[in-house]
């Protein structure tokens, strides 16, 4: 229980405070709006890009890291769209959308600061390689499911196109490609721009805790409530296992193991809403995901770092 109150409580705390803000009226919709443009639009891509920029490539990028938590994460996806497809009698379109709820997990607004109270911010490593590929990979393999779903019969020229003018019309996919530059280039950041980065970078994730609280009111439990307990299942409880098993097998390192496992086990992040409403489909089920997977995931992230306590 002191883990939770230590580690779990202040982040949130912070969303909490955001949802309270909104529902009280204390701040209006469209500040919640800004803020979350801010922090995903600006803050957090320059978090990534000077992340990226500065990481150690040979040392962090560990491909049995990758390969844990990137196969549990599409085992996850796949997991998903059929469970939908099977249980739930959704058209193929809706089970692409669900089962990007299942494959995205909030790696960066919850992972990255409950990583960083448990274990110190020493340990977020192995996080930013997760998060280096996590947009590029999962919008990657969403959109790529859901245009061969969507443009049966059409030419894969159409299909790739579509792809890459949606992936690289995102700011942290953006942010990630310049970092791999600069580092890849060995160019430095001149010091003024690096410390205006360094200020940009301070307001991120608290930002964007409080947007995300904002955000959630909006959007209020609704839709079946049986395809939400299964995604809620899968996001929570199946993808951290899965990542566990794979990590063990592998030999996956202390430090590393607990950082993929933690990441896996943190609730489908607010992308998924934002997939899911690109493309029109199943947007109660992924909003309700969002919010009920993030309250359920106080417990659930208390019981997998009391299960870390031991690696």
């Amino acid at each position: 229980m002191q883990t939770l109150l230590d580690v779990i409580l202040p982040v949130f705390l912070v969303i909490g405070f955001g949802y309270v803000s909104v529902w009280r009226g204390l701040f209006p919709v469209s500040g919640i709006d800004g803020i979350m443009r801010f922090a995903q639009g600006f803050a957090i891509p320059c978090l990534l890009f000077k992340a990226i920029a500065e990481l150690d490539l040979g040392a962090s990028f560990d491909p049995r890291l990758l390969v844990s938590f990137y196969t549990g994460a599409t085992l996850c996806f796949f997991a998903g769209i059929f469970g939908a497809r099977i249980l739930f009698k959704r058209d193929w379109e809706d089970c692409i959308a669900i089962g990007f709820c299942c494959l995205f997990s909030n790696s960066l607004l919850l992972g990255l600061p409950i990583t960083e109270r448990a274990y110190g911010a020493d340990a977020l490593t192995a996080n930013y390689a997760i998060i280096a590929i996590h947009s590029p990979f999962c919008y990657g393999l969403g959109i790529t499911a859901m245009e061969i779903t969507r443009n049966r019969g059409k030419s894969p020229l159409m299909m790739a196109r579509g792809v890459a003018t949606a992936m690289f019309r995102n700011a942290l996919v953006i942010a990630i490609v310049l970092g791999f530059i600069v580092n890849i280039s060995n160019m430095p950041i001149p010091g003024v721009v690096n410390e205006a980065l360094s200020l940009i970078i301070r307001a991120a994730l608290p930002a964007a805790l409080f947007a995300l609280g904002g955000v959630l009111f909006q959007y209020k439990p609704e839709g079946d409530l049986r395809t939400i307990g299964m995604v809620c299942a899968i996001a929570l409880l199946l993808h951290p296992a899965l990542v566990w098993g794979i990590g063990a097998s592998l030999s996956l390192p202390p430090d590393a193991f607990r950082s993929a496992v933690l990441t896996a086990a943190m609730a489908p992040g607010f992308n998924a809403y934002i997939f899911a409403d690109m493309y029109g489909r199943a947007r109660r089920v992924a909003a309700s995901s969002v919010l009920l997977a993030t309250l359920g995931s106080i417990l659930t992230v208390w019981v997998w770092l009391t299960l870390l306590g031991g690696v």
